[in-house]
């Protein structure tokens, strides 16, 4: 599946106050689902000595999906292509590392 066709497809679930004219709610999710993710790796270590097992990579792979959800959400809240999003980054990043920069901090470096 390609990146846009994904935010086309997820857009018709959108269901949350104003869609299309909000873009506090998708930022919102965004962060709380990047949250769970981060809990959920924060347990693995505290609780399963890091030991990642088929359940683990499941349940990520779920809140990576919801997390995405929200990341198309918003990128179409500001009109943005996804697909344009992921080569706009592959780009810099190739620049970066052919400057030798992709360390360090800022995104105009």
């Amino acid at each position: 599946m390609q990146l846009n066709d994904y935010q086309r497809e997820s857009r018709s679930t959108a269901r949350y106050p104003d869609a299309g004219r909000n873009l506090i709610y998708p930022t919102l999710g965004l962060t709380g689902e990047a949250g769970e993710v981060a809990d959920k790796v924060k347990k693995l270590i505290r609780d399963r000595g890091g030991v990642i097992d088929d359940q683990f990579t499941a349940d990520i792979a779920l809140e990576l999906g919801d997390v995405l959800w929200y990341i198309a959400q918003l990128a179409t809240e500001l009109g943005l292509d996804l697909d344009a999003v992921a080569e706009g980054n592959l780009r810099k990043l190739g620049s970066r590392a052919e400057r030798g920069t992709l360390q360090g901090e800022g995104d105009h470096r």
